[in-house]
């Protein structure tokens, strides 16, 4: 057993946190570029685009992360890629998170009444003018709470990124617990960073919340 004093153990689980606010930004981002892409396929009423955006939230809902970070990384190696755990995690992330925050933003869309639709018509706006003037901003004060709250999600999912071989802080833990046989001490450490990465989300939504209510 190594002898790590409690300042060993968190020093060396925040140099593995950085790697799960490192994918977690990935995820968000890229997840929100193209899930704002998909939303906008869908509204648009392109050909087919419906039909083909519903199909891929269903199957990226309808199925456990877990299994899409498996097939991300195992599924490059059947092409003969051979891709590191930080690409097959951040692909399979941000597909999940694309998923989940254009259904999440199509909802807010939807909840704009449709009197606004048509006083934008009206106007003779295009699509893009009326989600810029008229649409977008209505349904961005509505998105932030849940799209904070599935932030907080997407960084506790980040976990499961252990599963491939990605050394974040869950795995960080596991693999400290297997040199100290502290694993209390070690995951009560974990949790608290956990705590400490998804409170100030949390928080920034409600303070940004208010901002936007008291500027309506």
């Amino acid at each position: 057993m190594v002898d790590f004093t409690w300042w060993d153990i968190l020093r060396n689980l925040l140099l593995a946190a950085r790697w799960t606010v490192a994918l977690s930004l990935i995820a968000l981002v890229g997840g929100g570029l193209l899930g704002a892409a998909l939303l906008l396929a869908r509204l648009a009423r392109w050909p087919g685009a419906a039909t083909a955006v519903s199909a891929y939230v269903q199957l990226f809902q309808g199925t456990p992360l877990l299994m899409q970070l498996f097939l991300a990384y195992f599924g490059f190696a059947l092409l003969g890629l051979n891709v590191s755990a930080w690409v097959a995690a951040g692909l399979a992330l941000t597909l999940y998170s694309s998923a989940y925050l254009t259904e999440i933003w199509r909802g807010c869309v939807q909840a704009i009444p449709r009197g606004q639709w048509e006083a934008a018509d009206s106007l003779a706006l295009s699509f893009g003018e009326k989600m810029r003037h008229v649409i977008g901003p209505q349904a961005l004060r509505l998105a932030i709470a849940p799209t904070v709250g599935f932030a907080v999600q997407a960084v506790k999912g980040t976990a499961l990124a252990s599963v491939i071989g990605f050394v974040e802080l869950t795995k960080a833990g596991g693999m400290i617990t297997n040199a100290t046989f502290r694993p209390f001490t070690v995951y009560a450490f974990v949790a608290l960073l956990y705590f400490a990465l998804c409170f100030p989300l949390s928080a920034w939504s409600r303070s940004l919340e208010r901002k936007l209510r008291r500027a309506h």
